[in-house]
Order: structure tokens, then C-alpha cells, then sequence
């Protein structure tokens, strides 16, 4: 005669012997009420903006500027302060993060000049309460919490990031010279 081996009985993880708080909940979803009103948040616009029009942008200029961006500007033999304020025909700040700063500082010996060039007293410095140095999610951060900064950058990802935060326009190097992109007429930036 064969034996087989009885199987200890299980008790559902819904049943109600269990504490209710250990209990799982029941699979079925109850029906959404469509009566009933549908309440969704959405983010605080900024009241600097009217419309897609920055009303916080205007000279003297605040510029973010990147890693690739002072690459580029190097590779380019472009003076950085002077050629920002050509390109937008006002006095010109440039700021750098202090994650902009220490991916610079990641990049070694190669990058020394353009980190010399970052070092200059004419870069203002803004601290970072963050934890990491990622330069990308610092600069993002930034320009959604305050809307006067104008974006210097070459990198695609970071400009299709800023492309979709309303009112934040983005400096770049091409053809040898800085341009700008969204910048409002109003403040006679060039023409591409």
C-alpha cells in the first residue's frame, strides 16, 4: 500500500480569522462612481511667467552654465563673459553649481584649463543642500524653483529636459559663436 504525503491546509491570506491589518485586501476593484467629482493636482505655476513670456529675465542676465559648455567654448577659442554678452547685448553673470564644479573635478588633468577658467572671480558660485553631484538634476532643480536663469549648454538630454519647463530660455555653442534659443523678443535677443 503507498502512502502519500498530506498536504498541511493553507489559510487564505483574505480570511477572516486573520487580524484585519495582516489581512489582504480583496482582489475585487470597486467601480469608479462617475458621478463623482475627479480631483487632480496640478503643479503652482510660477507667477513669473505670463504665459510662455519670462517677466523675471532681464539685464542684468543670470547664466547657468554647464560642463560641455565651457568645453565647447574652450574648443571654440571663445571667452566665455565676453562673448555671453555679446550674444544677448547686456551685462551678462555667469554661475556655476557646485556640482558643475566637482564633475569638472571628476574629469581629471584634461579638463585643468577649463576648470582654471571656472575658478575665474568673474563666476559667481551657487552652493548646493543636495545630496550628489549630478550636475544635470542640479541645473533642472534650479530653473523649475527660480525662473530668472538663462540655461548655457550643449548637451542634448539637459536641453530637451529645460525644453519642457516653460519660460527658461538655453544658450549654446554653434558655428563658433553663442546663440540663443526661446528667448523673448522683447529683449532684442538674436535672431538664429
Amino acid at each position: 500500500m503507498q502512502r502519500f504525503a498530506q498536504m498541511k491546509k493553507m489559510i487564505s491570506p483574505r480570511d477572516a480569522r486573520i487580524k484585519p491589518e495582516l489581512r489582504a485586501p480583496p482582489k475585487k476593484v470597486k467601480k469608479e462612481d462617475p458621478t463623482e467629482l475627479k480631483i487632480t493636482e496640478a503643479p503652482q505655476q510660477s507667477s513669473a511667467l505670463f504665459f510662455q513670456y519670462n517677466t523675471q529675465l532681464g539685464p542684468p542676465y543670470h547664466v547657468l552654465i554647464d560642463t560641455n559648455f565651457v568645453n565647447f567654448s574652450i574648443k571654440n577659442k571663445l571667452d566665455i563673459v565676453e562673448n555671453l554678452m555679446e550674444c544677448l547685448y547686456a551685462k551678462c553673470t555667469p554661475y556655476i553649481t557646485d556640482c558643475v564644479m566637482g564633475e569638472m573635478e571628476k574629469l581629471g588633468q584634461k579638463y585643468k584649463i577649463a576648470l582654471k577658467i571656472m575658478k575665474d572671480p568673474r563666476f559667481e558660485r551657487l552652493n548646493c543642500t543636495h545630496k550628489g553631484i549630478y550636475a544635470d538634476d542640479c541645473i533642472v532643480n534650479r530653473v523649475t524653483q527660480h525662473k530668472c536663469y538663462i540655461v548655457a549648454t550643449n548637451d542634448k538630454d539637459l536641453k530637451r529636459r529645460i525644453r519642457k519647463i516653460p519660460g527658461v530660455p538655453i544658450m549654446y555653442v554653434s558655428q563658433h559663436r553663442y546663440t540663443i534659443e526661446r528667448m523673448p523678443d522683447a529683449y532684442g535677443a538674436p535672431k538664429k
